[in-house]
């Protein structure tokens, strides 16, 4: 079966080329250009995956990705765009965007961080925990993609979720930075490397609620998740 890629861009000429050259690929293609036309598009095509450019008639990207994962939580969303600042990373993440890639970009790298994407979608799906996972004063939903406080329920990307399981999965002890780049992007890059400090810094603002947490950065090492008391 065909890996179904719903890409959201108003621009006709990139729009015909990814479309062909994704179609040449054997992805099955629905291409959206107007953002009002997206969530019935999303009802009745039932993506795999979303390409979304956040320059949009009518809605603007980010907008249009929180009611994509407020539909869909676990559907990876891939973002385009021109904007590369560490303020623009900060919202497309916040946004739900589980990816962010900056034009002009290579079909290549497109297509890498499609298969990426689908890859860590499929990894998430096998070994879940059978059971939620406590973390201090939080709940830890893997199969619903939900970390729950004693007053709140924050919905998690597929790539939120799998940061945050390695890290958890430490039991107090050192994740390598570049391990964790390496095990979720594939490379150590600096584009990528300034976008886990992105997942980080939000990751960290959740579990704001418990001051027995702590996500720390150690500086060139990694990261160590605490949990001082249960």
């Amino acid at each position: 079966m065909k890996t179904k890629v719903l890409y959201i861009e108003d621009e006709p000429f990139l729009g015909r080329i990814v479309s062909e050259t994704l179609q040449q690929q054997g992805f099955d293609l629905r291409l959206v250009a107007d953002g009002a036309l997206v969530m019935k598009t999303l009802r009745s095509f039932h993506p795999d995956i979303c390409v979304l450019d956040i320059m949009l008639p009518n809605v603007d990207g980010y907008t249009l990705c929180r009611e994509i994962r407020a539909q869909n939580p676990g559907l990876p969303v891939i973002f385009l765009t021109a904007r590369s600042e560490t303020s623009d990373l900060v919202k497309g993440f916040e946004a739900g965007g589980t990816d962010y890639i900056k034009k002009p970009f290579s079909m290549e790298e497109l297509i890498v961080r499609i298969n990426n994407q689908l890859l860590l979608l499929s990894s998430l799906k096998k070994p879940l925990p059978d059971k939620d996972q406590q973390l201090g004063r939080y709940r830890l939903s893997v199969s619903r993609y939900e970390l729950i406080s004693p007053t709140t329920t924050h919905k998690l990307s597929a790539r939120e979720m799998e940061i945050l399981l390695l890290l958890t999965s430490g039991n107090n002890r050192v994740i390598e930075r570049r391990d964790l780049l390496l095990q979720v992007w594939g490379d150590d890059s600096f584009f990528n490397s300034r976008t886990l400090d992105v997942y980080v810094r939000k990751l960290r603002s959740l579990f704001a609620e418990d001051p027995d947490i702590e996500l720390v950065t150690l500086k060139g090492k990694g990261y160590l998740f605490l949990v001082k008391s249960t």
